[in-house]
């Protein structure tokens, strides 16, 4: 049979068989070199122990920021935690011809963390974390952090303990600069010009 015949019936079997194949080859190998999407977003588990920062952060944060102050550094935290986004690309900045990508998700590690602390209570002191007073948790909180080193914060991210990314990211925050100072310089506070040359106003103290 020639291009030009018409098939009969065994040979229109086999053609229409033969195209219906070829038109299934086509449609897959379609999909396959559609635009590539980019890699599928991390499946994460978008929390951390919120129960368990809270004595956390008694321990850790000063004292001065009162159980109010303690509550919106824990909320902050954890609302830094949720949105992060894995393995996201940095900003490119001037003058920069490499691309970065940001480190994988801490949360699970600092999780775990979490955990640990809790162990770590009942093995010394036969009490969970969060039911011990102050003095225990702080006992506890230094045996988990005694390996650590460093002269200073490091940024959240690069925090090799929840503990200190905790701490950490309470530091970075315009609360925390107002009160090391004494003074309001939350970035964007509104100051008419003629106060521009004056002293910032002091600051506003947390609710206690």
């Amino acid at each position: 049979m020639t291009s030009s015949t018409p098939p009969d019936g065994a040979s229109r079997r086999t053609f229409f068989k033969t195209a219906s194949a070829i038109a299934t080859g086509v449609a897959a190998s379609t999909v396959a070199c559609a635009p590539d999407a980019g890699p599928p977003a991390l499946a994460r588990t978008t929390t951390i122990d919120r129960a368990a920062l809270e004595p956390l952060a008694e321990v850790l944060l000063p004292g001065e920021l009162g159980p109010t102050g303690r509550t919106a550094a824990v909320d902050a935290f954890v609302r830094w935690v949720n949105e992060y986004e894995p393995v996201a690309q940095e900003m490119v900045g001037y003058g920069y011809s490499d691309i970065r990508y940001l480190p994988p998700d801490p949360a699970p590690a600092w999780r775990a963390q979490l955990d640990a602390l809790d162990l770590l209570a009942q093995k010394v002191r036969r009490s969970s974390f969060a039911s011990l007073d102050l003095a225990g948790r702080t006992e506890v909180v230094a045996m988990a952090l005694g390996s650590e080193r460093g002269q200073r914060l490091p940024a959240p991210l690069d925090a090799r303990h929840v503990a200190v990314a905790l701490l950490a990211h309470w530091a970075s925050t315009p609360a925390a600069w107002n009160l090391a100072m004494g003074v309001d310089v939350s970035p964007g506070a509104c100051r008419p010009l003629e106060a521009a040359s004056m002293r910032p106003p002091t600051m506003r103290r947390p609710n206690t």
